[in-house]
């Protein structure tokens, strides 16, 4: 089969690869029919997240049909249309039985790779460098499954594919940054970035009722689409001499109530700060430019919520005496896309969430290399590259 394939950094090349076959009897083999870029794939691309090897397949945002079960799957089958989350969960261990499906302890097959950094294994992940498992992606014709039973999602029927494949990890990723947030009703929420996990952020914040959203982003049509498609205030933070203190001014001197930082670790930025923060990651003295981050925390309300949903490595001068004597709340996560999938899907059906719009350039997998160049350039106004095999 043809699939796009990491040979080194920013050295993407598709290529012919041999196509997957059931391994354990709980595993499907999915045909591709879309699949997309994500920014957290530029991390790796890019040379700064490590384990990554010739010849891996990356890509973990996709949806397609069953072409073929195990024999111990039983809630799908052969030409089922589903939607897969990006992590791969057992729904058997002490983390899944909890909803927090991206630390489940027993879909990392390497699970050495990652406890000298973070003390515990995290779970698998699609095409994400093999410290998170080493599995294909799923920029390819077909991808395997593990546990089918539990990490394929029945796409409603009606519904588009490119409804629909954005619920892979985009949706239920800016869902659960919003869903950390807490939100009452009525509370003023900003979020960092306006690519599609923060578009997504951005429109869940008002599902789950928050009465203000502001939108922070340098580029004009992704501002633009903050306001179109998600009802949101904008800051080109380009524009502004502050943004923690325009977000003050436009809270009564209060600041947000909670602050959604879905940008990670390539944050762009102004000032003497992201300079640093640029000869240190050149350097690889750190992973991360964290400018994000640090204005979110800055920016939020005493007593407030400061989500992460952005990917990060290590970080240089974290703000922790702001996070203590402001009393702030810090929940991050990999997305557990099992669990807010059924509710995603549920406002899809009902016209309450579509996502399409994030698909701005659909092109054949074959044209992969320049589908992520165009993403990570920004060129023609990219948010999403979309491939279909």
């Amino acid at each position: 089969m043809r699939a796009l394939c990491w040979n080194g950094v920013n050295d993407l090349r598709v290529e012919t690869v041999p196509d997957p076959t059931i391994l354990n009897p709980r595993d499907a083999i999915l045909r591709v029919s879309m699949s997309t870029t994500c920014g957290s794939d530029l991390h790796f691309i890019d040379g700064y997240l490590p384990s990554m090897r010739e010849g891996d397949v990356i890509g973990h945002e996709f949806m397609g049909v069953i072409e073929e079960v195990g024999p111990e799957v039983t809630k799908v089958k052969k030409g089922d249309r589903v939607v897969v989350p990006s992590f791969i969960a057992c729904d058997q261990c002490w983390y899944c039985h909890r909803e927090l499906y991206s630390l489940c302890d027993n879909t990392n097959p390497k699970p050495e790779l990652q406890e000298p950094l973070l003390g515990y294994p995290t779970a698998g992940i699609y095409g994400y460098t093999h410290a998170f498992g080493g599995y294909a992606g799923g920029h390819a014709e077909y991808v395997r499954v593990p546990f089918a039973d539990t990490d394929c999602f029945h796409a409603p029927e009606g519904l588009p594919d490119e409804q629909v494949l954005f619920l892979s990890d985009a949706a239920p990723t800016g869902f659960m940054g919003a869903d950390f947030c807490d939100i009452k009703g009525g509370e003023t929420v900003a979020v960092w970035g306006c690519g599609g996990v923060g578009l997504m952020a951005q429109r869940s914040a008002y599902l789950l009722g928050a009465g203000r959203v502001i939108g922070i982003d340098r580029y004009p049509e992704r501002l633009r689409m903050a306001r179109e498609h998600c009802g949101a205030e904008t800051i080109d933070y380009t524009a502004v001499e502050n943004v923690v203190d325009t977000l003050k001014e436009m809270t009564g001197g209060r600041g947000p109530d909670a602050c959604i930082d879905a940008v990670g670790m390539e944050a762009h930025g102004t000032g003497v700060q992201y300079a640093y923060d640029r000869v240190k990651q050149t350097l690889r003295l750190e992973t991360d430019r964290a400018q994000a981050l640090r204005e979110a925390i800055m920016a939020c309300r005493k007593g407030g919520i400061v989500s992460v949903v952005g990917v990060y490595g290590l970080t240089d001068k974290f703000p922790m005496g702001v996070v203590l004597n402001k009393g702030l709340t810090v929940r991050a996560a990999q997305q557990h896309g099992q669990k807010y999938l059924p509710r995603l899907l549920d406002h899809a059906a009902k016209g309450e969430l579509d996502p399409s719009f994030l698909a701005t350039h659909t092109m054949p997998l074959e044209e992969g290399p320049r589908g992520y160049e165009m993403f990570k350039t920004k060129e023609d106004g990219c948010v999403r590259s979309v491939f279909i095999p």
